[in-house]
C-alpha cells in the first residue's frame, strides 16, 4: 500500500526548482550582459581605430543640392539664344564658362609663350564659381550626410548672378540672393535639428567677385546702386565666403582667394615643367606693367596711383608696358582688355611686375595680373598693403618680403620715390631668392583643371579648402 507523501515535500522540491531557475536566469542574463559589453568595447575600439586610419577624418565636406536655378540654370541660360544669352548676359559669357569653367583653349604662337601644351585657357574671373564647383565634385572627402561633415559647400553662382543683372534695379539684382537666403534659413534649421553645431559659419560659398560687389548697403559697397546685397543679409553675414578680394571689414567672414589665371595644369608634371621653364627665362625688362585705362586725369591732384605708376613706366627705358585694347570699357573684367598671349609674353620677359591698385568704385586693390605675373615667374611690386599682404593669407607667405617688393604709394604720388631706382637697388642674390620663392608658389595660385588630378602638389583650390576646414575647426574649439 503506497505511503502518503510527507506533508511539505512537494513544496521543498518546488523551492529548489525556483532557486535553480533563478540562478540559471541570472547566469544567462550575465552572459548576455558580458556579450553586450564585449560587443560595445569591440565596436568602440573599431570606431576609434578606423577614425584614426581615416584619411578624411575632419575633412569631410557636404555639398548642398541646391535647386538648379541657383547654378546650372545660369550656365544654361548664358549659352541659350544669341551671343548675349538672350540679352541679359555680357557678350561672350557662354564662351568664358565652357570647358568646366576654364573658357576657350588658348593657341600657342610660334615663340612658345604658353609652352605649346594643353592647360592654357582664356579664363575670366566670373568663372571661378563654376571652376570651384567642378573641382568640389571630385573632392576626395565628400559625404552625403551633413552630420558627418566638417563643412558644407553652397554651390551658388554669385558671380554669374551678378553679371546677368548688372545695371538693372535692386529688386531684380537681389532676387536670387533673397531666394537663396530663404532656402538656407530653412536648411540651417533642419541641420540644427540634426545636431549640426554651427549657425552657418561652416557653410561656405565661392564667388568670382569682390566682397564689395556682393554687399550693397553693407557699409563697404560701391553705393546704393551697385551689386547685390547677398552678404549684407543676415544669412549672408553668417556664411563664410571665399571671394577674389575681401572688404577687410572687422569680423567679416570673407576670405580672399586668387583670381583665376590662364594656366590650369592637369598633372603634377604640367606644374613641374612650367616651373622649370620660367626659371630659365631670359628677362629683358627690369619691370613691366599691364595697365588698365587711366582712372583719373592728367592733373597730379586727381591722378590715381595707377596713373602715377603708368607715367613712371612710360618714362623709363627699363619698363615694358602693355596698354588695354582701345575699345575696352572702363571697369570691364580684368583680362578682358588684353590679349592673354601678349600679356603673358610681357610678364615672362620682366624681372619685376608692377601692381598698383586699379581704383574704381567700389574701390579695388588687387588685379588678376598679380597672379598671372607670378605664374610667369615675375616678382610682384605692390604699392598698397591691401593689394595682397592683407588679403591672401591662406595662399601667400606671411613674410611678404620673401616674394614681393613694397613701395608705399605716398612717395610715388609725391614724386619722391622712383620705382626704377628702388628696384635697381635690390641685390642680385636677393632678386634670385625672391624669384625662386615666386616660382615655388605657382601651384598655390593656380586652379588645376577639374578634369585632371594633381597628386603631390596643392593648387589654389586645395589651399582654400584647407583654410576653410582649419577655420571651422577653430570655431568649434
Amino acid at each position: 500500500m503506497r505511503q502518503p507523501a510527507k506533508p511539505g515535500a512537494p513544496k521543498g522540491r518546488s523551492r529548489r526548482a525556483v532557486v535553480g531557475a533563478k540562478e540559471k536566469a541570472v547566469a544567462g542574463s550575465s552572459r548576455r550582459l558580458c556579450f553586450a559589453a564585449v560587443l560595445a568595447v569591440t565596436f568602440f575600439l573599431y570606431y576609434r581605430f578606423s577614425q584614426l586610419d581615416d584619411p578624411c577624418r575632419g575633412r569631410y565636406i557636404h555639398v548642398y543640392k541646391l535647386p538648379p536655378r541657383f547654378n546650372t540654370d545660369m550656365t544654361r541660360d548664358a549659352c541659350r539664344g544669341d551671343a548675349n544669352g538672350g540679352g541679359r548676359w555680357p557678350a561672350g559669357t557662354c564662351e568664358y564658362i565652357g570647358n568646366a569653367g576654364l573658357g576657350r583653349p588658348l593657341a600657342d604662337p610660334a615663340d612658345g609663350v604658353l609652352t605649346g601644351e594643353d592647360g592654357w585657357y582664356g579664363t575670366r574671373q566670373l568663372a571661378l564659381d563654376v571652376i570651384f564647383h567642378n573641382r568640389m565634385k571630385r573632392y576626395e572627402c565628400l559625404t552625403n550626410h551633413t552630420a558627418a561633415a566638417a563643412a558644407v559647400f553652397v554651390p551658388f553662382y554669385a558671380a554669374l548672378d551678378f553679371a546677368r543683372y548688372a545695371g538693372q534695379d535692386n529688386v531684380t539684382r537681389d532676387a536670387a540672393s533673397v531666394d537663396l537666403a530663404e532656402w538656407l534659413k530653412w536648411r540651417l534649421l533642419y541641420d540644427r535639428q540634426g545636431q549640426r553645431p554651427q549657425d552657418g559659419h561652416d557653410n561656405f560659398l565661392v564667388a568670382g567677385r569682390t566682397a564689395r560687389d556682393l554687399a550693397r548697403d553693407g557699409g563697404n559697397s560701391g553705393g546704393p546702386n551697385w551689386g547685390t546685397n547677398l552678404l549684407a543679409r543676415p544669412v549672408g553675414r553668417n556664411l563664410s565666403v571665399l571671394v577674389l578680394e575681401s572688404s577687410l571689414a572687422p569680423n567679416a567672414s570673407e576670405f580672399a582667394v586668387p583670381y583665376p589665371t590662364y594656366f590650369h595644369p592637369r598633372t603634377d608634371a604640367d606644374v613641374f615643367r612650367w616651373q622649370d621653364r620660367v626659371r630659365g627665362l631670359q628677362r629683358k625688362w627690369l619691370m613691366a606693367f599691364v595697365s588698365g585705362k587711366p582712372r583719373g586725369t592728367e592733373k597730379a591732384a586727381t591722378a590715381t596711383i595707377h596713373d602715377h605708376v603708368m607715367a613712371q613706366c612710360k618714362a623709363s627705358d627699363a619698363c615694358g608696358h602693355l596698354q588695354p585694347d582701345p575699345d575696352c570699357a572702363t571697369g570691364t573684367d580684368h583680362g578682358q582688355c588684353h590679349s592673354p598671349v601678349e600679356a603673358m609674353r610681357l610678364l615672362q620677359s620682366a624681372t619685376f611686375c608692377l601692381h598698383p591698385p586699379p581704383g574704381g568704385s567700389p574701390p579695388s586693390y588687387t588685379r588678376r595680373w598679380v597672379f598671372d605675373a607670378m605664374v610667369a615667374g615675375c616678382i610682384p611690386v605692390f604699392f598698397h598693403p591691401a593689394s595682397a599682404h592683407l588679403q591672401y593669407r591662406w595662399h601667400l607667405p606671411e613674410d611678404h618680403a620673401k616674394y614681393s617688393v613694397f613701395i608705399p604709394e605716398a612717395g610715388v604720388r609725391a614724386g619722391t620715390a622712383s620705382i626704377e631706382a628702388v628696384l635697381r637697388a635690390i641685390p642680385a642674390a636677393t632678386v634670385a631668392r625672391m624669384r625662386e620663392e615666386v616660382v615655388r608658389l605657382i601651384p598655390t595660385v593656380v586652379y588645376a583643371d577639374p578634369r585632371g588630378k594633381l597628386e603631390t602638389v596643392k593648387d589654389a583650390f586645395d589651399v582654400a579648402v584647407d583654410g576653410m576646414l582649419d577655420r571651422v575647426a577653430r570655431l568649434r574649439h
